[in-house]
């Protein structure tokens, strides 16, 4: 057991013993204590002197040694890093990262060696593990298979989950799971076993005794496999665990593979006593550099879709020369055309249909299956984006026809294989100058820097269930109030739709009925987050909703300088505040609860361009009336149940 130091680190109740190794953030509140004690490696978390993470495995099992055991810190560097940076289509387009390094130099008892890197902010923890090129019993490694991760996150007695179950290999609708797309627990004990037996995905909130950790995971390229937490185990926590064998339809590996030296994605841990360090952090970028450069400049905006409402019927030319004419009118960008459009409009026809929206200020964007041997989804088109070949011809039509952009749908899983094909569509359509969406897919994770052209994942219980069920109306509020907390704080979210008709059918007056107000569906459109929103009006809306409405969605944003918490709590309530890349603050608040929720928001922090108060009057009407505050900047308001909040 290597003796490193005894010292208090500053700022700090915590005492680094003689076997432990301390680094804290720039500020001195966050503490991270790594420990080699019967050779085990294990570190711990405290903020402001209170035990965020209690006890917690590192370590790797590999093809060349088992890395979790018989361990022994042989060295320790510390040092700082400091970065500026710029990014589009994010919640903040400026940030400033600054972080306390700590390089631990590990060996196990064969002499296989291996390093972890923690990197402490002042909410936030970021490590991952480095492995040399090396030479054991005369024989040099130059590559390595990570079979298993041992990394956990171990929380106190007492602490709730927001966390959502992973779901077994072809499973769900067409064996296309898993997706990302299972719901969120509330306030749920660590102990309840995850309903499918396959742990849990990332993004995982946990609301301790003593305040907040949201876990994530950052820097997955091609190279890499995606991972998730396992079920809780009582004394070790969640585990990083890896991919099933059968996704992919079970083709690829279960393990990582990678050349040495070389290094693993990041493991991200976001703490605060209140909810402000989650909602506003931006470490899934921080730690991440970009992939390659953006090959022009892609435009952020919104777009209309007929298929959420109009599904697979709507996806014929006059239906779509309609929602071209709708975001037309409405200034909007882009409007996406859904599955089956080659054999619905065919080629030669979408080539005009690109043409006429061109004409009117439009772009299109095309819907792709990924492929279809991982699923059995038999919407088209299929095999244009699963080898390089088809994705060339595919892409420079795109190109040739001035389509801005495409959603790739129904992917396999979390395996370095699908990661290396979310990498190749990526890659592939920035030299197109194609912006890309997926649904059907994984977390994103650090994509929206890593890939330029990167828009958003799906990877959520998302608007179409809506329109499939009335379960999911019923569940919209409690959704939407979650993820600005866990799911959209980590990367963009394309949930697919502010949704103005108030039934879920064409003719705005069958099937059943959306649960939400208008005002609650027009603050998502700034509580959710993308560069390229769905604003999902029908052209039946343009003669029903008032005309405030219509001009706050004329003017609405989708990039943002920053992002601020004001209040809230998962699944029962948010207000924020964003700062749109033109200076203009917009504050927007949604209240899934099922009494009315009244607070004081103090607009001082926001400057004086505030003018304009959309909310719901006590019998759910929407109104737009003049911001008034008092002396002290200050605004008393009453958010209806499952109503809303905007201010700009």
């Amino acid at each position: 057991m290597r003796k490193v130091f005894i010292s208090i680190c500053m700022a700090s109740s915590v005492l680094c013993w003689a076997d432990d190794v301390c680094v804290s953030s720039p500020n001195g509140s966050l503490v991270v204590t790594v420990s080699d004690a019967g050779g085990r490696l294990s570190y711990s978390a405290s903020l402001d002197g209170v035990n965020m993470l209690t006890s917690s495995a590192l370590g790797l099992k590999t093809s060349i040694g088992d890395l979790t055991r018989d361990l022994k810190i042989q060295d320790t560097k510390q040092g700082f890093t400091a970065e500026e940076y710029q990014m589009r289509g994010t919640k903040a387009a400026g940030n400033k990262y600054e972080a306390n390094t700590l390089t631990l130099d590990v060996v196990n008892k064969d002499g296989v060696k291996f390093g972890i890197r923690f990197q402490v902010s002042n909410n936030d923890v970021a490590f991952r593990y480095t492995l040399p090129r090396q030479t054991i019993n005369r024989r040099e490694y130059k590559r390595v298979r990570i079979l298993s991760e041992a990394s956990s996150f171990n929380f106190p007695e007492g602490t709730t989950t927001f966390i959502s179950p992973q779901i077994g290999p072809e499973s769900g609708w067409e064996q296309t799971k898993p997706s990302y797309e299972e719901g969120y627990s509330n306030d749920a004990p660590m102990d309840k076993a995850s309903q499918y037996g396959h742990g849990y995905i990332f993004p995982a909130l946990f609301h301790l005794p003593t305040g907040w950790v949201l876990v994530a995971e950052t820097g997955v390229s091609g190279g890499y496999c995606g991972s998730h937490l396992s079920d809780y185990q009582v004394g070790k926590g969640y585990t990083v665990a890896y991919p099933d064998q059968g996704e992919n339809n079970g083709f690829g590996n279960d393990f990582a593979a990678i050349p040495l030296p070389g290094e693993t994605p990041w493991r991200t841990i976001t703490m605060g006593a209140d909810l402000k360090p989650i909602m506003e952090t931006t470490i899934s970028y921080d730690v991440v550099e970009p992939q390659y450069k953006a090959s022009t400049t892609y435009q952020p905006g919104r777009y209309t879709w007929s298929w959420l409402i109009g599904q697979d019927n709507s996806i014929n030319y006059d239906d779509q020369v309609r929602f071209i004419d709708l975001a037309s009118t409405m200034g909007f960008e882009y409007c996406l055309v859904d599955n089956w459009w080659d054999q619905n409009i065919g080629r030669e026809r979408i080539a005009e249909l690109s043409k006429y929206a061109q004409s009117k200020g439009v772009h299109l964007l095309m819907w792709y299956n990924s492929n279809g041997f991982w699923n059995d989804a038999p919407q088209t088109p299929r095999n244009c984006m699963n080898t390089a070949i088809a994705r060339e011809r595919e892409m420079s039509w795109l190109e040739s026809i001035g389509v801005k952009g495409i959603k790739v749908d129904f992917f396999g899983g979390d395996k370095q294989q699908t990661m290396q094909l979310y990498e190749d569509i990526l890659s592939d359509a920035n030299r197109h100058g194609l912006q890309v969406v997926f649904h059907g897919c994984t977390m994103p994770r650090g994509w929206e820097r890593m890939y330029p052209n990167f828009v958003a994942s799906e990877a959520v219980l998302a608007s179409e269930n809506l329109f499939f069920g009335e379960g999911a109306t019923i569940s919209e509020g409690f959704d939407l109030t979650l993820h600005p907390f866990c799911r959209n704080a980590t990367a963009s979210m394309d949930w697919g739709g502010i949704i103005m008709n108030k039934w879920m059918s064409t003719d705005n007056k069958s099937r059943h009925t959306r649960k939400t107000t208008d005002i609650f569906e027009l603050a998502t459109g700034i509580t959710m987050q993308t560069s390229v929103q769905c604003v999902a009006m029908q052209p039946n809306n343009l003669q029903e909703l008032p005309q405030f409405e219509m001009d706050y969605l004329r003017q609405l944003p989708t990039t943002w300088q920053q992002t601020r918490y004001i209040a809230g709590y998962p699944g029962k309530y948010v207000v924020m505040a964003r700062q749109a890349t033109n200076g203009q603050w917009y504050i927007a608040g949604l209240n899934a609860q099922k009494t009315p929720l009244t607070l004081t928001l103090d607009l001082n922090a926001y400057g004086n361009g505030l003018s304009k108060l959309l909310i719901d009057d006590k019998q759910l009407q929407p109104t737009q009336t003049v911001l008034k505050k008092d002396k002290k900047g200050k605004v008393k308001v009453t958010i209806q149940s499952n109503g809303g909040l905007v201010i700009y």
